[in-house]
């Protein structure tokens, strides 16, 4: 799949523990730590309110050591921003592979994946926090980062979503006369239907609710795309 980040978020391992985090291996110590304190700050405070004096007291460096590594508060934003979407995109990109490659009953392996999905508001915690920011700031934030973001996170899963529902309708699994458009449907149906109401995991909801939630999107999707509707 094509990435089309910055260095810093091209360097992101494509690991769960990148949403919590962790950095590559071989990064410098203090940058790490300057990355991970960035997100809590930046998740907590928001994306105005937050300064870079109060990120280099979570990190426990100097302001100064901070400006060593980014350049500015919106450069620093912007790579953990990206290094988030992009172990994201991949994440859920693996959990596709692993649920749609083989397909043994379609309804069942696609509410599978629409939980195994749900399931990364609670493993990139920490980036979902850096999403509702963007949401709630998007106007106090470049248009260039914003761009960004939706090139390495919400796109690239909406392309990996297409492909899915290009091969679905090669094999006669389903009826697909706009494979995009039932890929948006697909993500609206059942990511979306947990990630919205729940703010992005902010909110909890129950397991039970979400299995509903999930199963329900799922039929209804069906209903348009399936073979046998």
């Amino acid at each position: 799949m094509t990435d089309q980040t910055t260095p810093e978020a091209a360097a992101a391992p494509e690991t769960p523990a990148a949403g919590r985090g962790t950095v590559q291996r071989g990064m410098p110590e203090k940058r790490v730590a300057i990355a991970r304190a960035a997100r809590t700050v930046f998740g907590r405070e928001g994306f105005t309110r937050t300064s870079v004096d109060a990120i280099a007291a979570e990190a426990g460096v100097s302001k100064r050591t901070i400006y060593n590594h980014f350049a500015d508060k919106e450069r620093l934003f912007q790579s953990v921003v990206l290094e988030g979407a992009t172990a994201v995109a991949a994440t859920q990109a693996r959990i596709a592979d692993r649920h749609l490659r083989k397909i043994v009953d379609l309804r069942t392996d696609l509410v599978d994946f629409g939980l195994e999905r749900v399931d990364s508001l609670t493993t990139f915690a920490e980036h979902w926090a850096l999403v509702r920011t963007i949401e709630a700031e998007a106007l106090h934030i470049s248009p260039a980062l914003l761009e960004a973001w939706q090139e390495a996170g919400p796109r690239e899963t909406h392309r990996v979503l297409t492909h899915w529902m290009t091969d679905f309708a090669e094999r006669g699994l389903l009826v697909v006369p706009d494979p995009a458009e039932a890929a948006r449907m697909l993500n609206l149906l059942t990511f979306l239907a947990v990630a919205q109401p729940t703010f992005y995991g902010a909110l909890p909801m129950p397991a039970e609710r979400i299995a509903e939630l999930v199963a329900n999107g799922v039929t209804a999707f069906l209903a348009v795309y399936g073979a046998g509707r």
